[in-house]
């Protein structure tokens, strides 16, 4: 089909701008450590045996071997049904690199700093999450909304402003879908954006790797924070840590900060079982556009909407356990950005500040809501671009770059 060859192209066009490390910033480095058990693996049988060799040897504790291969078989159907061609044996050549820095972790845990910036060197671990990332991704069936808009925060940024964005949380896998999406039109910011992160993406060894490529602000979740008593203390202190270092950063300028206020990721409503954007805190908002104000230099805070929940769900109760089991699938995905948030025209006629904050809050959560709606009827109401509306012009850069 020819709709299938376009898709291919995009994805031609995305793995060339990765692998020269164009409109991204990343320097891919040649300079790669060795991998070991799992170094020119071709076949699932060699995959499968490796894993079984490293459980055998101590290497893998016994309880990992099974989430090993449950994520192998559902990573592998999902690039099947990509309809891509040697599905197998991409999924084969990924998993057993995923597989080599899982490997890593358990032999050699990282430990992440209350900022951790991107690891490019001397193993690039960016370009290794998006060259995991893009098969899962419907090109054909993903979306950015207001494209004019994310223009207007690279140029803020530039000036040396900050931003913050206030957006919903679908699934570990956000981060490099936002990645690979802005890649196609503004790769500043790709390179730019830095995340708060719970403790899951610092702590479970088989999220570590991804969250390596990424600059992150460290957190412990006020939902996890008494999971263990003994450490709660521990985890304060470290939020304290992660909040000063967040407030240095503002004061330099040029920050493009992604925030959750709700604190976790959404998940299906139990009676209906529609996923939408989980409530924002208010006390997170506010918190975060206080520390804002406060800096010396402009600072700048918008509603963003994120559509990407099947492409890697979460478990649909909230767990205190690491080692959730990673579900994956292929579908389409979309961003859209809304206007700039403005605090005084959002809580116009209110007569407190706790008034005032709950307003600025959830009037965010209720754009964000709806920037959503518009997300979710382009890719699962299969309306396409035919969904944009008033507020949220839709587009596909990638086709865009194509036909120029």
């Amino acid at each position: 089909m020819a709709g299938e060859r376009h898709d291919t192209d995009v994805r031609n066009s995305a793995d060339h701008a990765l692998q020269n490390g164009k409109g991204n910033g990343v320097k891919v480095s040649t300079s790669v450590k060795s991998p070991r058990t799992f170094d020119g693996i071709m076949t699932e049988e060699e995959l499968l045996n490796g894993v079984r060799h490293e459980v055998q040897v101590k290497k893998l504790p016994a309880k990992a071997n099974a989430g090993l291969l449950d994520f192998y078989y559902n990573y592998r159907d999902s690039v099947i049904k990509s309809g891509v061609d040697n599905a197998v044996e991409i999924a084969v050549k990924i998993m057993a690199t995923v597989f080599d820095r899982i490997m890593f972790q358990f032999e050699e845990p990282y430990t992440f700093p209350p900022y951790h910036t991107r690891i490019l060197e001397p193993y690039n671990y960016y370009a290794f999450g998006q060259n995991f990332i893009k098969h899962l991704v419907d090109l054909r069936n993903s979306f950015v909304g207001n494209i004019a808009t994310f223009g207007q925060i690279e140029s803020q940024l530039k000036q040396g402003h900050n931003v913050i964005l206030f957006s919903n949380h679908q699934s570990e896998a956000d981060p490099a879908v936002m990645a690979l999406l802005l890649d196609f039109c503004h790769p500043y910011l790709s390179e730019k954006m830095t995340f708060i992160a719970g403790d899951r993406v610092v702590f479970d060894p088989f999220c570590k790797p991804f969250s390596m490529g990424r600059n992150f602000l460290c957190v412990h979740s006020k939902k996890h924070i008494n999971d263990v008593p003994a450490l709660a203390e521990m985890k304060k202190k470290a939020n304290a840590q992660t909040l000063k270092e967040m407030a240095g950063l503002l004061a330099k300028g040029g920050q493009f900060i992604w925030i959750a206020p709700s604190g976790g990721r959404d998940r299906p409503d139990p009676e209906t079982n529609e996923v939408r954007p989980a409530q924002f805190d208010a006390a997170a908002v506010e918190n975060t556009r206080r520390l804002l104000s406060q800096m010396p230099v402009p600072g700048h805070m918008y509603p963003l909407a994120l559509s990407c929940y099947e492409i890697m769900p979460p478990p649909h109760q909230v767990e205190k356990e690491l080692g959730e089991r990673r579900l994956l699938g292929y579908d389409g995905a979309g961003i859209v950005v809304a206007s700039e948030l403005r605090f005084d025209d959002l809580t116009a006629g209110t007569t407190s500040k706790e008034q005032a904050r709950d307003k600025f809050s959830q009037s965010s959560w209720e754009i964000v809501n709806e920037q959503y709606s518009v997300l979710r009827k382009a890719i699962h109401g299969r309306q396409g671009l035919q969904a944009s509306s008033q507020s949220t012009q839709l587009s596909q850069p990638w086709f865009d770059r194509q036909q120029k």
